[in-house]
């Protein structure tokens, strides 16, 4: 039997992970997973780079949690589910060793399942749910960590089902309903066709003019139908794209940050750090330690 993986927490040493099994080499594509044995002890995350849903799949424990201020304590067991969204912190504490799965949501994955509901993801917030007894989570976990433990897994397309299954659950209940205001903006389609050409050519050097031609209408009016569209220039937009998928690249594997910031369509490294840091308060190498 091959030996499982194990690291320690970054920041504080304290806790231990086994990792039993895991997506990786699956192609699964915005959507990571993992079961972890863990040892008791305190781990913490000072800023989340995915959308991360993780459920008790082990012993019960009693456990400690905190996010954004928020504090719990109690008996914890199978079933149990804490909800940790992009860019939020959080800390727990173990009395014992148990057994966690872990599902990760990318946040390029978690805003083309929203585009997909006339949502704007930069409009709406997911909160921290520390402890959450939620059956079609529950449901969903217990599904993946079965694909993940088959001897025979059903593959990628299935497990990225369930990914997107996962998302629209985590928009729908957890995170306020507001539509895209395309009406008072730019149509669907003609948004639909905006983002869609953004995402697809991010190493590109986008322009206004390229963007307004596309659609047919002026520089002008882009500019203006964009932000009420989305709530967001369209510079601005483009550059929150551009650092998710930089950060996507940085923990999907070992990648020389020349190549990520030019992947990602920034002008060298320098720049795409500086951008991180405005963004999402991170520098290329802070990704690349939460991910070593």
């Amino acid at each position: 039997m091959k030996e499982p993986h194990c690291f320690r927490a970054a920041d504080t040493g304290e806790m231990l992970f086994y990792e039993r099994a895991s997506s990786k080499g699956r192609s699964w594509t915005g959507f990571e997973c993992a079961i972890y044995d863990t040892s008791r002890g305190l781990v913490e995350v000072p800023m989340a780079l995915s959308y991360t849903v993780s459920m008790h799949v082990g012993a019960p424990v009693f456990m400690s949690t905190r996010s954004d201020g928020s504090v719990r304590k109690r008996f914890q067991t199978a079933g149990d589910i804490n909800v940790l969204p992009f860019g939020s912190s959080a800390a727990w504490e173990h009395d014992r060793a148990t057994t966690i799965l872990s599902m990760n949501l990318s946040p390029v994955f978690m805003r083309s399942v929203a585009e997909s509901m006339a949502l704007n993801l930069d409009q709406l917030r997911i909160e921290p749910e520390l402890q959450l007894k939620d059956p079609r989570l529950q449901h969903l976990g217990w599904a993946v960590k079965a694909e993940l433990e088959a001897i025979d897994p059903c593959g990628p397309q299935y497990a990225e089902s369930l990914g997107t299954a996962l998302a629209v659950h985590l928009l729908r209940r957890y995170a306020p309903q507001t539509a895209m205001p395309v009406d008072r903006g730019l149509s669907r389609r003609q948004l639909n066709r905006i983002i869609e050409f953004i995402q697809g050519n991010l190493s590109s050097d986008l322009t206004l003019a390229e963007l307004s031609d596309m659609i047919g209408v002026s520089a002008s009016h882009l500019k203006a139908k964009f932000k009420e569209s989305t709530g967001l220039p369209v510079h601005q937009y483009i550059v929150k794209r551009r650092v998710d998928y930089a950060v996507e690249l940085l923990s999907g594997g070992k990648r020389r940050l020349s190549e990520v910031a030019l992947q990602a369509g920034f002008a060298d490294q320098s720049h795409m750090a500086r951008c991180m840091r405005r963004v999402i308060g991170m520098t290329p190498s802070n990704v690349i330690g939460r991910y070593s």
